[in-house]
């Protein structure tokens, strides 16, 4: 029989890597500190790292086993870190390098669904020389503008006029070059988490704001996630195998979510993979993980477990 001390000993030293230097610094340092305290409640060995560009240069000092990845954003969920992590040869929690890239890309994410056969909102890269209102009829007249390697919904809007839809192409271009026009889907929105290849039960989600933004996910109390997620049991099942199916077409292992919007025709389309998502108190991975009986410290632990 395997003693705690013995299942904290194979971990080693555990560095948190957390903050960095994308829009989501903020929440990432915010899910850091609530991921390193669950480290330290479980007795483990752990060092939180903000992470600047003196860190590989520093890292050596560390004595790291493994590194668990809270960095959101550019440099941290997009295969950069992860790559520079395996020239160090030290294991780190969730997906690889190119599954990470992809995940990151919403663009990339879409191309791979479109082929894969996996439903997704119709979508247009946009770009000084796009046609506006012929992209805007082609996509429904009534669209979402998102940056494409963004995170927390930052720099999103929705429009349904040509000049607010290149006001909202300026906006989502300071955060990123690449930049997409997504079809707007009217229905309900889900998220499905996913812990060890397998999918948690899927949550509701209900805001009063336009979409489910910044505000929503990280400040607003009225905000309602509905879990049981109100889906008869084929649709739930549904849900889940879609998520299980999108996040391993991309290639992502170890943890993440996937968001889920539905038509009113009930017709589920996949919007987004996150392979680093938030672990807040706000936040929906951990609620899941409650919601099939994790308590928040057994599922770092798990989270944990993917850089073995």
């Amino acid at each position: 029989m395997i003693t705690k001390q013995q299942e904290i000993k194979k971990y080693g030293r555990v560095g948190v890597l957390t903050g960095g230097v994308s829009a989501e610094r903020e929440i990432s340092l915010l899910s850091g500190k609530c991921v390193t305290d669950s480290l330290v409640r479980s007795g483990l060995d752990v060092l939180s790292i903000d992470i600047d560009e003196r860190f590989f240069e520093q890292l050596p000092k560390y004595g790291l086993d493994r590194a668990l990845i809270m960095l959101h954003g550019s440099r941290g969920e997009d295969g950069v870190l992860q790559g520079a992590l395996e020239s160090y040869d030290l294991p780190y929690t969730g997906s690889g390098i190119l599954a990470s890239a992809a995940a990151m890309d919403k663009l990339h994410s879409k191309i791979f669904w479109k082929g894969s056969n996996i439903r997704t909102p119709a979508f247009s890269l946009l770009e000084k020389t796009t046609n506006w209102k012929e992209t805007l009829k082609k996509l429904g007249g009534e669209i979402i503008v998102k940056p494409a390697r963004g995170g927390s919904s930052l720099g999103m809007s929705r429009v349904n006029d040509v000049k607010s839809f290149k006001e909202a192409w300026k906006k989502a271009s300071i955060l990123d070059d690449k930049v997409i026009a997504e079809q707007w889907i009217e229905g309900e929105e889900y998220t499905v988490a996913i812990l060890d290849e397998k999918a948690l039960p899927p949550i509701k989600l209900e805001t009063s704001h336009e979409f489910y933004d910044y505000s929503a996910k990280y400040l607003s109390e009225e905000t309602i996630y509905r879990y049981p997620c109100e889906l008869n049991e084929k649709k739930e099942k549904e849900l889940m195998r879609l998520a299980i199916q999108s996040f391993e077409s991309l290639g992502c292992t170890g943890w993440g979510r996937v968001d889920v919007m539905t038509n009113s025709h009930g017709e589920f389309f996949v919007l987004e993979i996150n392979t680093v998502p938030g672990m807040t108190d706000h936040s929906l991975v951990p609620m899941a993980a409650a919601a099939a009986g994790y308590s928040f410290d057994e599922l770092v632990l798990k989270i944990l477990d993917s850089s073995m």
